[in-house]
């Protein structure tokens, strides 16, 4: 866990998820704008400045919080015991408001209404199943990469994110947060509010998924890949 004391930590999380949360909100609403109709263009307007954000953000926060600005990453870090209980419900709770302020903040950039409820409806199985396998994939990416080379998080983060805004059904809310700030707001990123407790139970389920495989893949008692000593060259065959 990153140093800093948990106010610091906090408000960090707040403003990182504002951050996150104003782009994608804010580029949705630019997007839509500008790309007259084509709705394929407005979601790449929309992706690209998410992924681009997420790399930036956690590159800025990361020494901080550790930059989760997602209740699904900080409740595997409780799971894993790299984050306290009591400290996992003051990040959610600080990455719930942050996202709230951010959406607001996009809204006051664009001089739309400050209060409004999303009547986009996505429902479903299939939008549900999307939601678990791309907070598993999110989660798994974050875990595998700290296993790793850590330096490769930001990156690793927002292109996985840019690439599932595309390859998923509900383009990668993954995070209940994030899921939560989009329903108050009746812009291209909406989500209606009675479509939000699903994909809460979708992401939890695809985070704790991520949770256990990720502990059993990228096990720390088990020697990394790179770290195995050269081969032992072959021993000379005699003439014949």
């Amino acid at each position: 866990m990153a140093q800093g004391n948990l106010a610091r930590r906090a408000a960090a999380e707040a403003l990182g998820t504002a951050f996150l949360l104003a782009t994608v909100v804010g580029s949705g609403i630019m997007a839509a704008k500008l790309a007259g109709g084509n709705l394929a263009l407005a979601l790449l307007g929309n992706t690209l400045p998410t992924g681009a954000i997420l790399a930036v953000l956690i590159l800025m926060f990361g020494p901080v919080s550790g930059a989760h600005f997602n209740p699904a990453v900080s409740l595997v870090f409780a799971l894993r015991r790299e984050l306290a209980w009591p400290e996992c419900g003051i990040y959610v709770a600080a990455q719930a408001i942050g996202g709230v302020l951010g959406v607001w903040a996009a809204h006051v950039m664009f001089e739309l209404p400050l209060w409004q409820l999303s009547l986009t409806i996505r429902t479903g199985p299939g939008q549900w199943f999307a939601e678990a396998v791309a907070t598993f994939g999110l989660v798994l990416t974050i875990l595998g990469c700290i296993a790793g080379p850590r330096a490769a998080v930001p990156y690793a983060v927002g292109l996985y994110i840019t690439a599932a805004y595309w390859f998923t059904a509900s383009t990668s809310f993954a995070n209940p947060a994030v899921t939560l700030a989009r329903a108050l707001s009746d812009t291209f990123a909406g989500i209606a509010p009675a479509d939000v407790p699903a994909f809460w139970m979708a992401q939890v389920a695809g985070a704790v998924a991520a949770y256990f495989a990720g502990g059993w893949l990228f096990r720390a008692d088990e020697p990394k890949p790179m770290e195995l000593g050269p081969a032992e060259p072959a021993a000379p065959r005699a003439a014949s």
